[in-house]
């Protein structure tokens, strides 16, 4: 789906992408400013870590895909079509965060718990830039179904797709990632909350939802007889439990902390 200006179409997919990034980039750089990080030092970092992530997320997507796109190699090119492995984004945007944080002597783990924020909600709207698509949804479902769980019109009419009703679970990921969001941004200035908590929640979170939600989809991108994605969903709980127990034994505040001193 598109809006058509006449001299060009912008796909309501792509708009999706750039409001959740926007919104996204601003809540952090917000959250890292009030640390007392620079706000150049955080642009910075993010601009790279988005723009990696994206490629990263494409390759991700297209490696998985990788017949297809060998048969149309310049279709690899046409993000806007959709195909943008979130999984691919976290892994790639995560490293290079990582590297850029430590050549430039600033601290990871607050940093990730200032990225994990803003990038749960771009999660929430990007995911509608897949129902406008008409894609990441499950399995055949009927009419009556949809209506049972009191969809909107609008929703219901979106996932009629070539003559056959299908399960929403483009809704279900962006709503448990907006309650995810409004979690994270409500306990993070809570006493109890320390550093490195607010990446332990997102993982496992996040992680949680997309194993059981994959299991739902008929898209998924395979290994063999494995689904990649709930493969990393449980690599992903796994790390945010680690980062949990870390983030306690180390018992730095996540309030009081200050991203211009040692800890």
């Amino acid at each position: 789906m598109a809006i058509d200006l006449g001299f060009v179409s912008i796909r309501l997919y792509s708009i999706c992408i750039l409001i959740g990034i926007v919104l996204g980039y601003f809540l952090i750089t917000k959250e890292a400013s009030k640390h007392g990080y620079k706000k150049e030092d955080v642009s910075n970092l993010l601009f790279y870590s988005i723009l990696v992530g994206i490629i990263g997320a494409r390759l991700y997507y297209c490696v998985f895909n990788l017949d297809y796109y060998l048969d149309d190699p310049l279709s690899m090119f046409m993000v806007w079509q959709g195909g943008l492995a979130i999984h691919g984004g976290i892994i790639f945007g995560g490293i290079t965060a990582f590297i850029y944080a430590k050549n430039n002597n600033m601290k990871i783990l607050p940093i990730l718990d200032y990225m994990v924020v803003g990038l749960i909600l771009a999660q929430a709207i990007g995911r509608w830039g897949n129902f406008f698509n008409g894609e990441a949804h499950g399995g055949i479902t009927t009419l009556s179904y949809l209506k049972s769980i009191h969809l909107p019109k609008f929703i219901i009419d979106g996932m009629y797709i070539d003559g056959n009703y299908y399960i929403p679970t483009f809704l279900y990921e962006s709503l448990w990632c907006l309650l995810g969001f409004i979690i994270m941004f409500l306990v993070r200035n809570k006493k109890f909350v320390k550093v490195g908590y607010l990446t332990g929640f997102y993982f496992v979170w996040y992680g949680t939802q997309r194993f059981f939600v994959e299991g739902l989809r008929t898209d998924s991108l395979m290994f063999l007889n494995f689904r990649i994605a709930q493969i990393i969903s449980i690599i992903m709980i796994l790390l945010g439990i680690f980062v949990f127990i870390f983030s306690y034994r180390r018992n730095i505040n996540y309030v009081s902390f200050r991203g211009d001193k040692n800890d």
